[in-house]
């Protein structure tokens, strides 16, 4: 869950704590926040920026609910003001509700059965139920304060409180009873929220200031499991709308926990909030993304992905529906894997079986996006359809509000254009609030000119009287035209303005200056605009010939700016990638058909199921990225803690392996890791079509025999006796590199298969030094993997664990400290060199460390796979976090952005090291023999 927190919203934010979020039903790329400063927000979360402020001066606004349907409104509960409404298109508010008087109220909730309905709870120990005209149906009175209410989702007519007396109480309102119908008591302290199930007829659970949340069956009026792991008070509740056993909790701790109600066990626990957490909500059309806010004053958005891994493999392996899609009942049996039980899900089901032929392409694109977090899996998709002949017609209306394939856009933006200078027809321009006449002519006006289309740019700044801008650039129209307008503009006055480089570059058709002043200022979108209007041949580049006599039919040429704009759609991209959003780097490259930098970016960014999705869809352009994402899967599946019989995971990675072509050797290395009994192995080999065990051991022999070392390896790696592969494959690998022409490429495939070894053989004492040497030669092959593939912040931290197990293990490999010491150092300074600004100059290298890092580079060779070439950047890399300080143990600094835990529990890397690392080297960095796994 922390590896993919997703991103953080301040932007014009909230200033105090922020005590409740909610996204709205309709329409849940709006997300609103109350907090202590008076004022509800609604925040477009795909942009990140707050698209609402209600009007304020509220005090301090404990709880918000939006009201159900399209009806655009928000109630909102306050401190001392009472109750409101407020229409979010308006931007008033509509009604007001005082029947609590001054005291607080600290809940409200709208029916999700009648949306005439409100409910509110309050310090005056009354939950009241009204109309939202004002009419009272029912005061319900507690003993005490009354801090939470929520309606049932199955039984619509029911509602649960939670009071300061420390029980919850269950209410019926279609009748005219004020009494409760069911109280449960357990709680040690005041009750604080209270949440029903979605998936779960008459299941709730209650948080409290005694630490624990308990889950009850209002059937069998019973407390069914209590969660206890936080250390203060619990506020935050939300139920799962897919997994109907999972439960994420907030406390004033600062903790987020994911529970397995059906054993009580805690799934994750998060610490990135710095403060108290108030409020939870899930996402309504992407049950797995879900949001928090706290006393920090932040929100911060997550995927709970992660913890369903199995289900999102069973849909990218084509497993069947019984193996994705299950009932209630089942799901919460003990042991069960996980599946999926909500609307959403459901829905996608109902749409796939309508659907003729191979529906297999809508399928992975409906359950990426219901699994996929916001933030660019629409866009990624809408662009892989227009990549696969799509008609344009069957584009979503906000197709053009994202990242565009660069054939639409300057359609786009000119019928934007269009649309904005139609006002000139309307008398009253576009109504109160709307933008003024000259503002929309002046958009319309910019994006003329970026198009190109310089006499319409003219016109329009001489109706808005602007005619210096007009006349600067006239003559890239004509002389004639400029005559012109020199002449009307003598009738004519005008304010004085200011002298714009823009329309200059414009009007000579300097488009390269023009692209790099938009980069220069960081407005990569307005620089791809304009390289892809002059690539359209909108633009006409004056070029004015420096031999006398020239001809004049030279003076006009069209440049080739494919190559341009290329290169600004990559430097959006890297902007984008290093920003920790993969996704919509990936846009970019998609947007000019660069499917391989596109697949690049998602693997890069570990986005690897929807990297098998999105290849599967595009095919053989995207094959071989495809293959690696798959495999890299299959990885994720053999090394994954077990949450469910062994055997799922063992069928999932074989599954997966099998739908890349001449997967053998992938096979192999699944059937060489799996730890079963010979039974088991034997029919997982039967399953990859390789030989029994017994035959593995005597082709091994006969290949032994032969003096072929791989399949030595490979065959004596899936028999009985997998240990003998170790001295025949470390040789190998030891002879090799004690010549001075070998290459990585000729001893890695030994090397990598032999890492695959069963961790039970590894670690026996007969193997010891067996087993050390191997460390020692995956870290240094590891470190020249990571220097090929330009994973820069992990070269030295591998040359140093290769260092330190040379120094602490008693072995006998042909490499040397002062070695290892003298190619980190000359990859340094040579790299430094590379890279090095005019600002920051540094030490040029000697001549003995050019001819070590000469020698080094030809040991090298090039990355097959030239795309993935670069450091990894998870979501989530950028973004701040206020969780204990953790302490990288490979640079001694504070580790931005997820971290990843060693097998030690206390030693910590950052997520895109660890990522980084298992690429190139599979065992941990302590030197333990035990393999990561950061997938």
């Amino acid at each position: 869950m922390g590896a993919k927190k997703w991103d953080f919203l301040r932007d014009l934010g909230h200033v105090e704590t922020i005590f409740d979020c909610k996204f709205k039903p309709d329409d849940p790329n709006l997300l609103a926040t109350a907090s202590f400063d008076g004022t509800i927000k609604v925040w477009d979360i795909n942009t990140l920026t707050a698209v609402y402020t209600s009007p304020g001066n509220e005090g301090v606004i404990y709880s918000l609910s939006w009201a159900p349907g399209g009806l655009n409104c928000i109630a909102g509960a306050t401190s001392r003001k009472g109750a409101f409404i407020w229409d979010v298109h308006k931007g008033k508010i509509v009604q007001r509700f005082n029947e609590h008087g001054k005291n607080g109220i600290f809940c409200i909730a709208w029916s999700h059965k009648d949306s005439r309905i409100i409910a509110t709870c309050s310090g005056d120990g009354f939950c009241i139920i009204r109309t939202i005209d004002g009419k009272v149906l029912h005061r319900y009175k507690h003993p005490a304060s009354v801090f939470g209410c929520d309606w049932s989702q199955n039984n619509k007519d029911m509602i649960a409180t939670g009071c300061e007396d420390k029980n919850v109480r269950i209410y019926y309102v279609a009748t005219n009873s004020d009494q409760p119908l069911k109280v449960f008591s357990g709680h040690t302290a005041k009750v604080f929220h209270v949440k029903w199930s979605p998936l779960q007829e008459g299941i709730l659970c209650s948080g409290s200031d005694d630490g624990s949340v308990r889950i009850w069956d209002y059937t069998q009026d019973v407390c069914i499991n209590i969660l206890n792991g936080h250390s203060a008070p619990v506020r935050g509740l939300v139920w799962n709308t897919e997994i109907p056993y999972l439960l994420i909790s907030g406390s004033w701790d600062y903790t987020i926990k994911v529970w397995d109600t059906r054993e009580g066990t805690c799934l994750d626990t998060v610490c990135d909030h710095g403060a108290d957490v108030y409020g939870l909500t899930c996402h309504p059309s992407r049950p797995f993304t879900m949001a928090s806010c706290s006393r920090d004053s932040t929100v911060r958005l997550w995927s709970l992905t992660p913890l369903i891994t199995p289900l999102q493999i069973n849909i990218l392996a084509g497993r069947s529906w019984a193996e994705i899609i299950g009932n209630t009942d089942y799901a919460i049996e003990q042991g069960s894997p996980p599946l999926l039980c909500g609307k959403v899900s459901r829905n996608i089901k109902q749409e796939i079986e309508k659907l003729s032929g191979n529906p297999q392409a809508k399928k992975l694109r409906w359950f990426s996006e219901c699994l996929s977090p916001p933030g660019g899996s629409d866009n990624l998709w809408n662009l892989v359809a227009v990549i696969k002949g799509q008609d344009d017609s069957l584009l979503p209306q906000n197709y053009c509000k994202g990242i565009m394939h660069l054939k639409h856009l300057i359609k786009f933006k000119t019928s934007e254009a269009q649309e904005l200078t139609t006002v000139k027809m309307s008398k009253f321009g576009g109504g109160i609030g709307a933008p003024s006449k000259e503002e929309r002519l002046k958009e319309a006006a910019e994006i003329h000119l970026r198009l190109g289309q310089v006499q319409r740019y003219c016109e329009l700044m001489v109706e808005l009287g602007e005619w210096d801008k007009a006349l600067s650039i006239a003559p890239g129209v004509s002389v004639k035209y400029w005559k012109n307008l020199m002449q009307r503009r003598a009738d004519q006055l005008i304010q004085e303005d200011k002298d714009d480089v823009i329309p200059y570059c414009i009007a000579i058709g300097d488009v390269r200056k023009l692209v790099n002043f938009f980069t220069s200022r960081g407005q990569l979108k307005e620089a791809l605009l304009v390289a892809q209007a002059a690539n359209e041949g909108n633009m006409q580049t004056l070029h004015v010939s420096a031999t006398k006599g020239a001809s004049n039919s030279g003076d006009v040429y069209k440049e080739d700016f494919n190559e341009l704009l290329h290169k600004v759609s990559n430097e959006l991209a890297e902007w984008y990638f290093q920003d920790g959003k993969a996704v919509l780097a990936a846009c970019c490259h998609l947007a000019v058909d660069n499917v391989k930098l596109a697949m690049a970016s998602l693997i890069r960014g570990n986005e690897l199921e929807l990297a098998v999705c999105v290849g599967n869809v595009l095919g053989e352009s995207a094959a071989p990225a495809t293959h690696y994402a798959l495999e890299l899967l299959a990885k994720k599946c053999m090394m994954i803690p077990i949450c469910f019989p062994s055997v799922g995971y063992r069928n999932l990675a074989a599954d997966l392996l099998l739908m890349i072509p001449d997967s053998e050797l992938h096979l192999v290395k699944l059937c060489a890791f799996y730890p079963g009994c010979v039974e088991e192995i034997n029919d997982l080999h039967k399953k990859c079509k390789l030989p029994m065990v017994e035959e593995c051991l005597q082709l091994a022999e006969a290949a032994h025999a032969d003096g072929n070392v791989f399949e030595t390896v490979k065959y004596y790696l899936l028999s009985q006796e997998p240990e003998k592969a170790l001295p025949i494959g470390i040789d190998f690998v030891k002879e090799y590199i004690s010549n001075s022409n070998w290459t990585l490429d000729t001893i890695y495939p030994v090397l990598d298969l032999l890492s695959y070894i069963r961790t039970e053989k590894l670690i026996m004492n007969a193997c010891t030094e067996a087993r050390n040497e191997l460390l020692i030669l995956c870290g240094y092959i590891g470190a020249l993997l990571a220097i090929r593939r330009h994973y820069q912040s992990i070269v030295p931290a591998l040359y140093e664990y290769t260092s330190q197990l040379l120094k602490r293990r008693v072995v006998s490999v042909p490499l040397s400290l002062e070695h290892l010491s003298e190619e980190l150092d000359a990859w340094r300074v040579c790299t430094q060199l590379s890279n090095q600004s005019e600002d920051s100059p540094c030490t040029p290298p000697s001549d003995s460390q050019r001819t070590v890092y000469a020698t080094l580079l030809k040991r090298l060779k090039e990355e097959p796979l030239t795309g993935i070439i670069g450091p990894d950047y998870v979501t989530g890399s950028n973004l701040p976090s206020h969780s204990d300080i953790h302490i990288s143990c490979f640079t001694g600094l504070k580790i931005q952005g997820p971290v990843y835990f060693l097998e030690d529990g206390k030693s910590a890397i950052s997520l895109n090291d660890a990522l980084m690392w298992a690429k190139v080297n599979p065992f941990s960095p302590l030197g333990t023999g035990v393999r990561l796994n950061p997938f």
